[in-house]
């Protein structure tokens, strides 16, 4: 068995910081998830709820936006494509053919699905605040937000943010969101200090 794993390729990390290409708005939050650790099936039920499907993940690979990165395999042989569930009827049709790649191959504790929750509703919570608090103001700060990998760098960007906030809406509201924001950021760290 094997699952494949896409990354973002130059083009789909150019559209995220410049909308270049003009990308539909879900079909860019499906890219913008995309990071080279999650796999197809951990994806595919993530974007469900957002009404796409395997044909999104697809379309994204057609047009160059996304790239196989990696394939997960229990036997290292080349990976045969990827097989829909009986149950799922959401993954009828299959994806590429992927080879196992050269790279170091992903255990899967290394991308914990709690962390990939953390950087979601860091993200989510990124792009609302800056977006009903800065306006344009904080195109900038979205647009780091929107390359972010991984949360250390949502961490690099705390400050950054945090300032921002202050000077747009006042100590109040930037005491406020800096509390909301750490309990996202540190909550793990505070819990297994506990």
């Amino acid at each position: 068995m094997s699952t494949i794993i896409y990354d973002k390729t130059d083009k789909g990390r150019e559209e995220l910081s410049t909308r270049k290409y003009q990308l539909a708005p879900r079909s860019r939050s499906l890219l913008v998830l995309i990071d080279g650790k999650q796999t197809v099936a951990d994806l595919l039920k993530k974007i469900a709820g957002l009404g796409l499907n395997q044909q999104s993940i697809q379309d994204l690979f057609d047009q160059e936006f996304i790239a196989v990165s990696q394939s997960i395999a229990s036997n290292l042989a080349p990976a045969p494509a990827l097989a829909p569930k009986p149950e799922d009827e959401s993954v009828a049709e299959t994806l590429p053919v992927a080879e196992v790649s050269s790279k170091p191959i992903l255990a899967i504790s290394e991308v914990p699905e709690e962390n990939a929750r953390r950087f979601q509703a860091l993200s989510k919570f990124f792009n609302e605040t800056i977006k009903s608090s800065l306006g344009f103001r904080g195109f900038t700060l979205q647009l780091k937000v929107e390359r972010a990998a991984n949360i250390q760098e949502f961490e690099d960007l705390r400050n950054v943010y945090i300032e921002a906030i202050l000077k747009a809406k006042g100590k109040d509201v930037a005491r406020d969101l800096r509390d909301k924001l750490d309990q996202l950021l540190y909550a793990k760290l505070n819990d297994s200090l506990e």
